[in-house]
């Protein structure tokens, strides 16, 4: 399962999700800037209040990094 913590305006955020399309992997988007409660999970799993927050089956990865999402997509 792929969760994607973003917000509308962020350039990182839609890299990440055009990566994913680009490579047919389905993701939850979560629009972190109008829930609440998902930003507190989102701060709670990474510790962090920017985004993006990737989630790839529990592998917490911060901000857009191809290679590190090849690595946890891959495991």
């Amino acid at each position: 399962m792929v969760k994607i913590y973003t917000t509308p305006n962020c350039p990182y955020c839609k890299k990440a999700k055009s990566y994913f399309d680009m490579k047919n992997i389905e993701y939850e988007d979560i629009n972190v800037g109008e829930d609440k409660e998902k930003r507190q999970e989102m701060i709670e799993k990474s510790g962090q209040q920017s985004v993006p927050v990737l989630d790839i089956n529990g592998e917490i990865i911060l901000g857009f990094n191809k290679y590190a999402v090849d690595a946890a997509l891959n495991n």
